[in-house]
C-alpha cells in the first residue's frame, strides 16, 4: 500500500483509533472493580471516623481489608428509614445521599404548602454501631452544598438518639486553611455531647460564628474564615436531622416501651413478696 496516498492516512488512523480505544476500555474494565472498592473503602472509614473507630487505617499494610474489618465488626446493622421514621426496604449502604439531598433542601417547615409528596420519597440510611462496650451508637448521614462543591458527612447519635456521640464531615472541594477544616477532628469533636433537642422541641446544632456558647448544648463554633462553608453545613445538618426527626422520636419511644416492660416483667424482690403476705 502507498504510505502517501490519502486511504493509507485514513485507514492507519482509524485502526489507531479502534485500537487506542480498546485498550482504555480493557483497563477501565478492569480496573472499575478495584475502584468501586476504594469508593466503597471511603465510605466505611467515613461512617466509623465519626464515632472514633477505624482511626489506624491509614497506617494499616492492606487499607481496603482492615476497613472492611472493622466494619463488619461494629456496624451490626443498616437500614433506610423514611420521613416518619419507619424502616423502608432498601440498601442503606448505596443510598444516593445526592438524591436524597435534592428532595429534602426542598422542605420548608414554616411552608403553608403541604409537602407530603416529596415526604414520601424520602429513604435515609441509618447505621446501627454496636461498641467493644456494648453500647449501641445510631449513625446517620448529611449532605449538602458548600463553597466550591458538596460537603456531607455522618453523625452517631447515643441510645437516647439526642445525644451526639460523635461526628466527622469532608468536602469535595473547600479551601485549605478555611472551609476545608470541617473535615479536621479538631472540628468534628465539637459535637460530641451536643443535643439536637431542647425538650421535645427539634433544635439541630448552630455552627456560631465568632465562638459558641460553651454552656449551650446546641451551639459550635464555626471555622475561622470559612464563614460561608459552616453556614452550608449548618444548613445541611438541620435539613437533615430534621428529616431523621421523625425516627429520633419513634425510636426514643420504642426505647422507653422496651425499658418499661423489662421494669414490670422483672422479678419481685423477696422482701417485697413477704411483706405483700404479711
Amino acid at each position: 500500500m502507498n504510505t502517501n496516498n490519502n486511504l493509507y492516512t485514513i485507514v492507519y488512523a482509524t485502526l489507531m483509533v479502534v485500537a487506542t480505544a480498546a485498550i482504555l476500555a480493557f483497563v477501565s474494565m478492569a480496573l472499575k472493580e478495584r475502584q468501586q472498592k476504594n469508593i466503597d473503602m471511603e465510605t466505611q472509614l467515613s461512617i466509623l471516623s465519626s464515632v472514633g473507630l477505624a482511626a489506624d487505617a491509614n497506617g494499616a499494610s492492606d487499607k481496603i481489608a482492615y476497613v472492611q474489618g472493622e466494619y463488619d465488626k461494629y456496624i451490626t446493622d443498616s437500614y433506610l428509614v423514611n420521613y416518619k421514621g419507619e424502616t423502608v426496604p432498601g440498601d442503606a449502604f448505596t443510598a444516593a445521599l445526592k438524591s436524597q439531598y435534592e428532595l429534602i433542601k426542598q422542605l420548608d417547615p414554616k411552608s403553608g404548602e403541604d409537602q407530603t409528596a416529596i415526604k414520601d420519597q424520602i429513604q435515609i440510611p441509618v447505621f446501627e454501631c454496636t461498641l467493644d462496650s456494648g453500647e449501641k451508637v445510631y449513625i446517620v448521614a448529611c449532605y449538602g452544598t458548600g463553597l466550591w462543591g458538596p460537603i456531607w458527612g455522618y453523625i452517631g447519635f447515643k441510645s437516647d438518639f439526642n445525644t451526639i456521640y460523635g461526628a466527622m464531615f469532608a468536602h469535595k472541594g473547600e479551601t485549605p486553611g478555611l472551609g476545608a477544616e470541617i473535615a479536621t477532628p479538631k472540628f468534628g469533636d465539637q459535637f460530641k455531647g451536643k443535643s439536637i433537642f431542647d425538650g421535645d422541641t427539634f433544635t439541630s446544632i448552630a455552627i456560631v460564628k465568632g465562638g459558641a456558647d460553651k454552656d449551650n448544648p446546641h451551639e459550635v463554633d464555626a471555622v475561622s474564615g470559612g464563614t460561608i462553608t459552616s453556614n452550608a453545613l449548618a444548613l445541611a445538618i438541620q435539613q437533615w436531622l430534621g428529616s431523621y426527626e421523625g425516627f429520633f422520636k419513634l425510636s426514643a419511644e420504642k426505647a422507653k416501651l422496651q425499658e418499661t416492660a423489662v421494669q414490670e416483667s422483672a422479678p419481685v424482690e423477696t422482701n417485697e413478696v413477704e411483706s405483700a403476705e404479711n
